[in-house]
Formats: C-alpha cells, sequence, structure tokens
C-alpha cells in the first residue's frame, strides 16, 4: 500500500505559518517601515517605499526596482484576501512610486 504525501498547503497549514509571511520577516530585500502597506495614502505608501529602498545596505538590486518588487509582492500575497478599495491603493502607490523615480 503506497504512503500518501502530504502537500505544502498542507504542511503550511499545519505549522500555523505561511513562507510568504517569513519572507516579509525575514527577506534580505529591504527593511520596510513598520505597517507600510496599511498606510492609507498611496502617496504616503510610495514616499516609505522609496525611503526605505534608498536606505537599505542589504537590497540587492536598484532602489526602484526592490521598493516595486516589494510592493507588488504585497499585493500578490493578499491575493483574494485585499478588499477592492484596498487593492485599489496598492496599485495607485504603484504608479506614486514610478512618479516619484520619474518612470513613466
Amino acid at each position: 500500500m503506497a504512503r500518501r504525501r502530504r502537500s505544502t498547503k498542507a504542511k503550511s497549514k499545519r505549522n500555523g505559518r505561511k513562507w510568504s509571511q517569513r519572507v516579509t520577516a525575514t527577506s534580505d530585500a529591504m527593511t520596510l517601515e513598520q505597517g507600510v502597506f496599511n498606510k492609507a495614502s498611496p502617496g504616503a505608501i510610495a514616499r516609505s517605499l522609496k525611503r526605505s529602498a534608498e536606505r537599505s545596505s542589504r537590497r540587492k538590486s536598484a532602489p526602484y526596482r526592490s521598493a516595486m518588487s516589494m510592493l507588488t509582492f504585497y499585493i500578490n500575497r493578499g491575493g483574494k484576501g485585499l478588499s477592492k478599495s484596498r487593492k485599489q491603493t496598492l496599485e495607485q502607490a504603484k504608479d506614486a512610486l514610478r512618479a516619484l523615480y520619474g518612470r513613466a
């Protein structure tokens, strides 16, 4: 009789942790301000990400790329759990971040 393997999803539920939570907490990308993604204003989110990216000595790429990557990661991680208004705010933060770095 063959043994059944547990899926990765089952393991993460069993441990009570998600890999994305660990990545956000221990990532070498950069150190983020506490609660940056909970801010109400897209401009405030973008400014905080820019400030964090430019001050970080742990990031491995350009500040713009690091900041945009962290924002995109957060949006993707939130998935269906993000409300429409929250997702819209975060998408607007992407546009604000592009504007801060002079990108179209």
